[in-house]
């Protein structure tokens, strides 16, 4: 099974051009570490971002200067605080979590199941939060991790409240296929939206794992836009849905109203 941080997903945007090109080979350098690859030579460095050795030599020094990077005592290199610290100023990441804490672990607390809590860019999501049930089905999400919007709970919530032409644009991509279960023909895919919008939450039925369930529902601004998705993961066979739909409604209602507070 596909892990979420994984998942096959475009690169993000770089600068083009003369002036962007270093800063855009040092965007290369950061992207070629991953859940997969957390420490990397300065050889492998070069070879994930496409650049000569000589390049990558400069750039890691100039990242390593600054904190982007840290070098480990076998020699290899990771990703530094700077970047943590950096990442913590990101207002949809982290004010969002801030407010969204104590209903999550509300919620956490009532069920013992994983909550999590993930926002949109582009055509992927983020999970922004996760907090992990005692004893529950084991998820291969991580808070930062980046997944598609076609296959979990969150990603359903957040697909269904996306412009129209968003929509359009992922359903005539490629859809990752996880399991037997997960669902890739467009047009069912356009009736699930559908439903998550008239019935308020989402189902993800063992798409992503094959013993997993999860139930999401959208968290609302003041001015009734989607901002972000709260769901949650259960082992299958456990809960039914429509039980836990009105537990995880009620948690993205409440975080709702804390951020126009």
């Amino acid at each position: 099974m596909t892990s979420p941080d994984r998942a096959t997903a475009p690169h993000r945007g770089r600068p083009t051009g003369h002036t962007g090109s270093v800063v855009a080979r040092a965007l290369g350098v950061l992207e070629a570490f991953g859940p997969d690859r957390p420490a990397l030579t300065l050889s492998e460095l070069a070879r994930h971002a496409g650049i000569p050795l000589s390049t990558a030599h400069r750039l890691v020094g100039d990242l390593t200067g600054w904190g982007a990077l840290e070098r480990d005592e076998t020699g290899r290199y990771r990703i530094g605080l700077r970047m943590w610290e950096l990442g913590a100023l990101a207002p949809r990441g982290q004010a969002l979590r801030e407010t969204a804490l104590p209903f999550l672990e509300d919620l956490s607390h009532v069920t013992r199941e994983n909550v999590q809590l993930a926002v949109r860019e582009g055509t992927e999501l983020v999970f922004v939060e996760r907090l992990a049930g005692s004893g529950a089905v084991p998820v291969h999400t991580r808070v930062g991790g980046r997944f598609g919007l076609t296959a979990t709970g969150v990603g359903l919530v957040l697909l269904a409240h996306a412009p129209p032409e968003l929509q359009e644009e992922v359903l005539a991509g490629h859809v990752e296929r996880y399991t037997p279960f997960t669902v890739t023909d467009p047009a069912r895919l356009r009736r699930i939206l559908a439903d998550v919008r008239r019935d308020g939450y989402s189902v993800s039925d063992r798409q992503v794992t094959d013993d997993a369930l999860s139930v999401g529902a959208p968290v609302q601004d003041a001015h009734g836009r989607v901002v972000a998705a709260v769901s949650l993961v259960v082992r299958r066979g456990t809960a039914a849905p429509r039980a836990l739909a009105p537990l995880v409604r009620t948690s993205a209602r409440g975080i709702g109203r804390a951020l126009t507070d």
